[in-house]
């Protein structure tokens, strides 16, 4: 079974990455979800990722905050896409994951998105839009949400629209 692997660092970040969690439900993507740290539980880690990818994770998205080493962490173990979400939070309130997600070697790549519930959103359609190179009917709902936006859109418009 296809799915997508939700690593996070500590359970304060299920909050904000339960907003992922939500998409990828909306477009009936299964998931797992777990607690791992890249400092305090590195073999945990890893044992997961090996495992994930034996039973058909397609896409790892980590979820940190502070030193936010885990999607990097992931990275390093697997050749699937990894998505990273950096968390605010600590004393530079985000910047600091934000840069540890980002600044990743040549040859090793995190797909980095914004800080917070805007990373968590945008990772949970990014994995999405990569199941859905091999999956039609997927991309098919990716196509229908995106129309419902735009629809959406034009109508929150015409509610306050104000011409000369």
């Amino acid at each position: 079974m296809n799915f997508v692997s939700i690593i996070m660092g500590s359970k304060s970040d299920y909050k904000i990455m339960s907003e992922c969690i939500e998409i990828l439900k909306k477009f009936e993507v299964p998931y797992e979800v777990l607690i791992a740290s890249a400092h305090r539980s590195p073999e945990r880690a890893k044992n997961y990722v090996k495992e994930a990818e034996k039973k058909g994770a397609k896409v790892f998205i980590g979820a940190a905050g502070m030193a936010a080493h885990l999607a990097g962490a992931i990275a390093s173990m697997t050749t699937k896409p990894v998505i990273g979400v950096p968390l605010t939070g600590g004393a530079l309130d985000g910047l600091d994951a934000l840069l540890s997600t980002v600044q990743m070697p040549s040859g090793m790549p995190v797909g980095t998105l914004a800080l917070g519930k805007a990373g968590a959103i945008n990772a949970a359609y990014f994995a999405i839009q990569i199941l859905a190179l091999q999956d039609t009917k997927l991309a098919e709902k990716l196509q229908k949400d995106r129309l419902e936006k735009l629809q959406k859109l034009e109508k929150d418009s015409k509610e306050i629209e104000q011409f000369i």
